[in-house]
């Protein structure tokens, strides 16, 4: 199936049969993805009288209750009602599903024992594609642990809250990372970077989210793509979410 789209007045095509899916799933087994010393998730049967929703234990059909975090336990997105004190839904935000992005992998800067990526890296990627609605960044190494690994207390990457205010500037409205934070593991309760990205309280840009711990396999490609966000339906500042990536080619 393929589409055409213009953006910054050139058009482009892309087959939407062949995409990338860059989320990590809640997994029932308990391993997975994990940061912030959040739980693993937990899953087990309803149970009421006689009736187990269980199959194998003799029920007539499967009926689990799911406990996770959404903020550790896999790729999630989220509002601006992450930093609030008044609830924002990031399902009440996510009006529009189809989005102009750029994949962009960088190479943390090590000062210390931090790794940072700046916001001289992302400005220069941004000024060879203006226009785009959504920033993906692949940090390097891009191994694939990235996909089961437990980040509690090893102070993964984060970006200097000036990146994330010059793609706000740019009209980013989407910025997604396969790092469990956006900012500093420990940094006191800061939130430089979110309140730079969603500009709070200043001018609150209430349309913009967050993606966090997703997973970009090596044989996706930097450049532009046809962003597909999709953000399960559940009435919080976080959900669990499934970014597909199509690549765009110039339309012949």
């Amino acid at each position: 199936m393929n589409v055409q789209l213009t953006l910054n007045e050139r058009v482009y095509r892309c087959d939407l049969t062949h995409g990338h899916d860059l989320s990590l799933p809640v997994r029932r087994d308990g391993g997975g993805i994990r940061a912030f010393g959040l739980g693993p998730v937990q899953m087990s049967p309803f149970r009421a009288g006689s009736f187990v929703g269980k199959v194998a234990e003799g029920g007539s059909a499967n009926c689990d209750l799911l406990s996770f975090y959404p903020h550790g336990n896999g790729t999630h997105t989220e509002s601006m009602g992450h930093i609030m004190r008044e609830p924002v839904s990031v399902h009440r935000v996510m009006n529009q599903f189809f989005f102009s992005a750029l994949l962009l992998s960088v190479e943390p800067e090590q000062r210390g024992d931090d790794r940072v990526i700046t916001a001289a890296q992302i400005r220069e990627a941004l000024q060879y594609h203006p226009g785009v609605e959504a920033l993906i960044i692949r940090s390097l190494p891009n191994d694939t642990g990235k996909r089961e690994r437990d980040y509690t207390g090893t102070n993964p990457a984060w970006f200097e809250a000036e990146a994330l205010a010059a793609a706000a500037e740019a009209g980013v409205k989407h910025w997604l990372c396969d790092v469990p934070s956006v900012d500093r593991e420990d940094d006191g309760g800061l939130l430089l970077a979110h309140h730079a990205w969603w500009q709070y309280p200043a001018q609150p840009r209430k349309e913009a989210t967050i993606t966090e711990l997703i997973y970009v396999p090596e044989e996706a490609a930097d450049g532009l793509y046809l962003l597909n966000l999709q953000v399960a339906p559940i009435e919080s500042d976080a959900a669990p979410s499934r970014p597909l990536i199509f690549p765009l080619y110039p339309a012949e």
